[in-house]
């Protein structure tokens, strides 16, 4: 499915899946980005698992690029911390930062890729522009559902795991997302936002 190879020159694209690290988040709503860098690292057969800029990491080659992946291990809402660290250390501008997230405002399976854009109510996504000072960077929003009721806390709702259809349809999802980084950098964003939104 990808094209990566061994990684050759300096960093000049981050991707970044959100998610909270500890085998009760594994596989929750609120962790489809860990989802989607695991599923691109079983690919590629590179374990995304040295500790660096407070985050998980591996990196990859994807056409001419040279991509870092990586999953904070600060916590969602801390997020920003890693990617700062990481984009100083590298140079890379906020346009090159490919940030993949869980959203509840899209039905389970839908993805919805954008060149910038507010948090939207995501903390992780908030922090992450608290620390660039920009809102420009590229995000993928993973399409989680909306919880069953206004009463039912949102918390339990993202942290929870999905079931049944909604589980089909989010790792379908998890598949695209996955090929959507790689058309993004290979491709540029309306390639992808064309194919995969």
């Amino acid at each position: 499915m990808f094209f990566f190879n061994k990684p050759q020159g300096p960093v000049t694209w981050l991707v970044v899946g959100l998610g909270n690290m500890g085998d009760k988040y594994d596989h929750t709503r609120h962790n489809v980005g860990f989802d989607v860098i695991d599923l691109i690292a079983e690919d590629l057969d590179i374990p995304v698992q040295r500790l660096k800029f407070k985050a998980l990491t591996n990196t990859a080659d994807l056409g001419d690029e040279k991509v870092l992946l990586m999953k904070p291990v600060t916590f969602m809402n801390l997020s920003g911390e890693a990617v700062e660290q990481a984009s100083a250390f590298y140079k890379v501008p906020p346009e090159r930062i490919i940030v993949i997230s869980d959203e509840v405002a899209l039905p389970p399976g839908k993805l919805r890729i954008r060149q910038s854009g507010s948090a939207g109510g995501h903390n992780g996504l908030k922090n992450i522009i608290a620390h660039l000072h920009s809102d420009a960077f590229p995000r993928i929003r993973v399409g989680v559902g909306q919880k069953p009721h206004p009463d039912y806390d949102m918390a339990d709702w993202v942290l929870g795991k999905p079931q049944g259809a909604d589980r089909k349809n989010i790792d379908d999802a998890l598949d695209r997302a996955a090929r959507a980084v790689e058309c993004y950098i290979k491709e540029g964003p309306q390639a992808a936002m064309g194919k995969f939104n």
